[in-house]
């Protein structure tokens, strides 16, 4: 029974011939790459480097120290000796965000068009275009950092429907 045990408790160990989810998309697989001791997803392409004995990965094409631990069945984010999203970093996105359209609007109620004339709405579209293009630059900076594969991640999505409604259209 101890043997047994054993070798379940293995099966569940980090190692080079076991395929894993990836940690990164969510929808990859990662595996081996041949000669080489490390892994590689068939999905976002990313590299990680792996430490069987402390059961991590880290992102190896990426500046940033991205880890996660294998627990035995799913990977837990680790904190890396990197650059790491902190409340100041988030502080910083949501000033970003808020500042310039705190000034846009004020700007608009200090000085407001005048009642009834031709372009009264372009204050309101210029507030929600300034607070919409500042969001913008700030979602596109964290898919940045975390480098995840937006567009994949569309394509394989549009691929499933567009398969999901032929498979529909062909059964009706």
């Amino acid at each position: 029974m101890g043997v047994k045990s054993n070798q379940s408790q293995s099966a569940n160990l980090l190692n080079y011939t076991n395929v894993y989810r990836c940690p990164v998309c969510r929808h990859g697989e990662i595996s081996n790459l041949s000669l080489m001791d490390a892994f590689a997803c068939n999905f976002c392409n990313h590299i990680f480097s792996a430490d069987l004995e402390q059961q991590v990965i880290q992102m190896a094409d990426s500046q940033l120290a991205l880890k996660w631990r294998w627990n035995g069945r799913s990977w837990q984010g680790v904190r890396g000796d990197g650059v790491e999203l902190t409340w100041g970093y988030w502080l910083a996105g949501i000033v970003f965000v808020l500042l310039p359209t705190a000034i846009v609007s004020l700007s608009a109620y200090l000085f407001p068009p005048l009642p009834g004339s031709r372009l009264s709405w372009l204050p309101v579209i210029w507030v929600l275009l300034t607070f919409l293009s500042h969001l913008c630059c700030l979602i596109w900076l964290i898919i940045e950092y975390y480098q995840f594969p937006v567009f994949r991640y569309f394509r394989v999505l549009t691929g499933r429907f567009l398969t999901r409604f032929q498979f529909q259209r062909s059964n009706s």
